[in-house]
């Protein structure tokens, strides 16, 4: 299998968790994408995932899977003994309603901060991002404090149990765990009052599967270059 990515960055940096997690980093091949350049805007990159985004997952007969999530869903379930996404129907639900609140409340806002409030990527990528209008900055500003607001919630969701999810490591947690690195790395801190996020964080920081593949190291000199 080949996984199109860019190591350090957020939804990269969740696939590698999860490869990880299940014991799969020996059968995957690599292949780095110029997100600096806008290859993955490109014609060759576009003819495998139309929404231009890493990662890209291609299976050994050429099957193309794109999305985090679905890919997750893949790798977690091709042993036949899924451990991220749940195994009873209750289980499965949950996870996915906290995967779902993690993109799009939490990663997606602080996204949206990161290409609209700040340089982003740099002059390469602008064009791709949006078209200019009077307002863009202003709304990036916006999404900081719905990253902010997310962050608030999910401090009382680990307040009351372990994981995102409940009792359990799922995908939920990696997205949590992967957006706030991207905040860190954009400028949006944690409220210091987020006791219980802090400490989750920290905790997750520290499993065998995440270390070493946090994406805390994100875009260290690619963010220094456009003065994030």
């Amino acid at each position: 299998m080949k996984i199109y990515d860019r190591s350090g960055f957020p939804n990269p940096s969740r696939v590698r968790i999860v490869l990880a997690e299940k014991g799969l980093d020996d059968q995957i091949e690599f292949v780095s994408v110029d997100l600096i350049g806008a290859e993955h805007k490109q014609a060759p990159f576009l003819a495998m995932n139309p929404a231009g985004k890493i990662p890209v997952l291609e299976l050994d007969d050429g099957t193309l899977i794109s999305e985090t999530t679905a890919i997750t869903e893949y790798l977690d379930n091709l042993d036949g003994r899924p451990v991220l996404t749940g195994t009873t129907p209750r289980e499965k639900a949950v996870i996915h309603m906290m995967q779902n609140r993690a993109e799009a409340e939490l990663m997606s806002a602080v996204d949206g901060y990161f290409h609209f409030a700040t340089p982003g990527l740099g002059s390469a990528m602008q064009p791709y991002v949006a078209p200019e209008w009077a307002g863009r900055k202003e709304w990036g500003e916006r999404q900081r404090d719905k990253a902010i607001r997310a962050m608030i919630y999910f401090d009382g969701v680990v307040k009351n149990q372990p994981f995102i999810a409940g009792e359990a490591f799922s995908m939920a947690d990696i997205t949590v765990f992967a957006a706030l690195n991207f905040a860190e790395a954009a400028g949006i801190a944690i409220p210091g009052d987020c006791a219980s996020l802090i400490e989750w964080r920290s905790r997750i920081s520290n499993l065998p599967s995440v270390k070493n593949r946090s994406g805390k190291e994100f875009l260290p000199e690619d963010l220094k270059r456009f003065g994030v």
